[in-house]
């Protein structure tokens, strides 16, 4: 078995790529390589399941955020890249090639069955909740509970849009199979039915409920679990909790938008904190050791070497936060900030005094390098 190609090299896009460029470039390769449209040949399947796997993964931030990071090991340990093999089967291709993406791969290379086409299009929407969350909350997984305003299925007429005891008859039209078509020379264009919808179906005594809709509105709460080290920006999907579907079909998934507060004190780089701490002069010159209460609120002991100069960083190993989906913790690196103090009493103004005669501090001048290691 080869191995496997970066994705961004099966996308032949940059690794700055936008989203759009990313969905532009697997567009093209998708068409070029389809099975439907390449019988039998088992090398454009190959790369069109290689173009599938890696749209997948670039497509979704979070997945590709893993992958830029941690590489193939990364996306292991999330549960996998692509796992299907059919592309009607991966992500919401209405959004890549347009509402009608069925209809043309159907006039394109001649496959897809009306009742296809009418489960896909009667999904419910999928939608975003944004949630805000403090930086003490990622040091371990939590849950945060939240309220949504949505459709659901009517708990009436369980999706159907007809009156309970009722029964809706065949469309007329399209002779129950939600679309019609049209041939146009070698092409057969196919459009949704304009009579049903394209559900097939006429209803003839509406649900008292749902008014035919098949839908209600319900005020739903919802528990979700935020992972211990999430990053910000990142999303939860939660499978079937997004808009009903139409006729009681597939409901649509909720995506969960993680917002991480900024600390006043500790700053995050990935899974490593920094913070600064005050250090006067005759610490940072004879050196000592320092108490720290970090982001758990545990008291740590920070060592301050002797001759320790401004801006020097201290790492203590295993104090940051929890690796996200991976075991392990970052660091918690320690900025030390030397405070020279401003107002000085008599005694102490004399003894800094008697202390630079005795280092025989010089008063001419040489200038250092704008940068240099610390």
């Amino acid at each position: 078995m080869s191995p496997k190609r970066d994705y961004y090299e099966v996308l032949g896009v940059p690794r700055t790529a936008s989203e759009e460029e990313i969905k532009s470039a697997y567009r093209r390769l998708a068409i070029k390589y389809h099975p439907d449209k390449n019988p039998g040949n088992k090398e454009a399947e190959e790369k069109f399941k290689e173009a599938t796997e890696a749209y997948e993964v670039l497509s979704n931030p979070e997945k590709r955020q893993t992958y830029d990071q941690f590489g193939f090991e990364g996306i292991n340990q999330m549960g996998g890249g692509f796992s299907g093999t059919d592309f009607r089967e991966f992500h919401d291709f209405e959004d890549i090639f347009g509402s009608n993406f069925e209809d043309l791969f159907s006039s394109l290379f001649g496959f897809g069955s009306s009742s296809r086409t009418r489960r896909r299009r009667s999904k419910g929407m999928d939608l975003r909740y944004d949630v805000t969350v403090e930086l003490e909350d990622i040091l371990k997984d939590s849950e945060v509970k939240i309220k949504l305003n949505k459709n659901e299925t009517c708990s009436m007429c369980k999706g159907s849009g007809a009156k309970p005891g009722t029964r809706s008859s065949t469309c007329s039209s399209c002779g129950g199979s939600g679309i019609l078509r049209q041939s146009q020379g070698f092409f057969s264009i196919q459009t949704t039915c304009p009579y049903c919808h394209g559900t097939g179906k006429i209803i003839s005594a509406y649900c008292p409920q749902c008014h035919g809709t098949g839908k209600e509105e319900k005020v739903k709460t919802i528990v979700v679990k935020i992972p211990a080290g999430i990053e910000d920006g990142m999303r939860i999907r939660i499978p079937g909790e997004g808009e009903a579907g139409e006729n009681g079909e597939q409901a649509g998934d909720l995506y969960v938008v993680v917002n991480v507060n900024q600390h006043r004190f500790f700053e995050r780089q990935g899974a490593d904190l920094y913070c600064r701490i005050p250090v006067t002069m005759t610490q940072a010159a004879i050196g000592c050791t320092l108490e720290l209460t970090i982001l758990d609120g545990r008291k740590v002991q920070v060592k301050i070497p002797p001759g320790t100069q401004e801006g020097r960083i201290l790492r203590l190993s295993g104090l940051g936060l929890p690796k996200f989906k991976s075991s392990g913790y970052g660091d918690l690196n320690v900025v030390v900030s030397i405070q020279i103090p401003t107002n000085l009493s008599l005694k102490a103004k004399s003894l800094l005094e008697e202390f630079s005669k005795i280092q025989k501090e010089s008063t001419i001048v040489k200038p250092l390098p704008l940068s240099r290691e610390r």
